[in-house]
């Protein structure tokens, strides 16, 4: 994912797991003011990754886009 944008997403509903279309993510926490430290998170071979932050697992799923997430609206916009 060199060539674009790494995509942000924030956990702003408290949901124990998020469900996205990416394996290359940055994990805020949730949008400003409540946001932690940005962190990379790289799935690599796995399928699933805990933030070390806010221990927010994040699941990957082929079946969503780039920018689509369930719970919907956890993609930060640019």
């Amino acid at each position: 994912m060199a060539d674009s944008t790494i995509p942000h997403f924030a956990n702003d509903v408290g949901a124990e797991r998020i469900f996205i279309g990416v394996k290359e993510f940055n994990c805020m926490g949730a949008r400003p003011p409540f946001d932690h430290p940005h962190v990379y998170l790289d799935m690599g071979q796995d399928g699933q990754i805990l933030c070390p932050y806010c221990s927010t697992l994040y699941v990957y799923d082929p079946r969503l886009a780039a920018n689509e997430s369930d719970p919907a609206g956890s993609l930060v916009a640019a």
